[in-house]
């Protein structure tokens, strides 16, 4: 891996005077989080990164837990075994720690005076990737059946806050600026929340109709789309909108503003396509595996789009991903391999999972190296 120049050498220097710039006017974030987050007191020798990175295995520790207690989706249907309480209790309480260390890593970082571009590029590259955890985990609180959500309906909603995650990213891409999504505080609080009101009540609670007929089901349909129609999408427009009159768009053209959407756009495509034409029916016999590679895959699209907003260099219009993905669907679709399209979908979600690690690996190390710092150290280079 040392060898290994994933980012060009002539994109660094920009690194160096680059300063986090972000705009975070979220009340729960501003009057609630943040000062219940300046009591949380960490060791001045630990690395913020190391938060970060706690944080997140957190989330992906909560992914694989749910994975084994409701592998299908199926636990809290009726007349199925549910997911036990203290189960519930656990992924609770790992969610909000989740969540607090992702807003205490900055502070950290502050108060050691080990602020770096890695940091920033660190943080939200793994949030990237976290996207696809927390939604999935939360599923598990309705899932499938009579009172849940098909497994298409929370493709979409996944899709809802992938979209939300890069839209913020689009913006700084495009203003220099990043403005902190509300939906993001609003939805890890209620996620804790209803993990731990489901350890107490059970998931039977969520039968019920929460009123009239509209069940807690919709509820959650309604409330992830509804944040993202009402305050994501207009206060990303309204700030892009804020930047071009004031004449600070970094990107003029049409086709450079919208760069950034095409791999993602081209992902949902291609991924849509699969789903309608799969001959087994691949959302609904791996639902878990296909949410996992899509979301990795959305995250190696981000975390490069990162790259290049630090780096102010232009964003690439295809991910090299998705040329095996399409090789994978010609094939299945095709009809070329009628019995190998399972082993197919793990094949591809093993590849983009190794390919996005080594992504990651290659970046830090060499970002690393340019700023002569260890990734979960404050100690530099050379020194005991």
């Amino acid at each position: 891996m040392s060898g290994t120049q994933l980012i060009h050498p002539s994109s660094l220097a920009p690194f160096l005077p680059s300063l986090y710039s972000a705009v975070d006017s979220n009340p729960l974030s501003l009057y609630v989080m943040h000062p219940f987050w300046n009591t949380v007191i960490f060791p001045t020798w630990l690395a913020p990164n190391l938060i970060t990175f706690s944080g997140f295995l957190l989330l992906v520790f909560n992914f694989f837990l749910m994975a084994y207690f409701d592998p299908d989706f199926y636990a809290s249907a009726p007349d199925h075994v549910h997911v036990p309480s203290q189960v519930w209790v656990i992924v609770g309480i790992l969610n909000f720690a989740a969540y607090t260390l992702d807003g205490v890593d900055g502070k950290q970082a502050r108060r050691t005076n080990s602020s770096s571009p890695l940091g920033e590029l660190f943080d939200h590259g793994l949030d990237s990737w976290a996207c696809v955890f927390f939604v999935v985990t939360v599923y598990s609180t309705f899932g499938r059946g009579p009172t849940g959500v098909s497994v298409f309906v929370l493709y979409l909603l996944l899709w809802v806050v992938l979209f939300s995650f890069i839209l913020s990213h689009w913006e700084k891409y495009n203003t220099g600026i990043l403005f902190l999504p509300w939906g993001y505080d609003i939805s890890q609080v209620t996620i804790s929340f209803v993990y731990i009101v489901t350890a107490i009540v059970g998931v039977e609670a969520w039968y019920a109709p929460f009123l009239f007929n509209f069940l807690y089901r919709d509820l959650f349909t309604t409330m992830i789309i509804g944040c993202a129609l009402t305050v994501t999408v207009p206060m990303s427009l309204y700030n892009f909108y804020r930047a071009y009159k004031s004449n600070t768009l970094k990107h003029r053209s049409v086709y450079e503003i919208m760069l950034p959407f095409f791999s993602p756009a081209l992902l949902f495509v291609l991924c849509m396509i699969w789903i309608f034409m799969s001959p087994s029916d691949i959302l609904e016999v791996h639902p878990r595996l296909f949410y996992f590679m899509v979301g990795t895959a959305f995250a190696n699209i981000s975390c490069q789009l990162i790259v290049c907003q630090m780096s102010s260099t232009r964003c690439q219009p295809l991910n090299w991903m998705l040329l095996p993905l399409a090789l994978v669907i010609f094939v299945v679709v095709s009809g070329a391999a009628p019995h190998w399209e399972d082993l197919l979908l793990y094949l591809l979600t093993a590849l983009i999972t190794l390919a996005h690690i080594h992504y990651g690996v290659g970046v830090v190390s060499q970002l690393s190296k340019h700023f002569n710092i260890r990734p979960f150290s404050l100690k530099k280079p050379g020194t005991d």
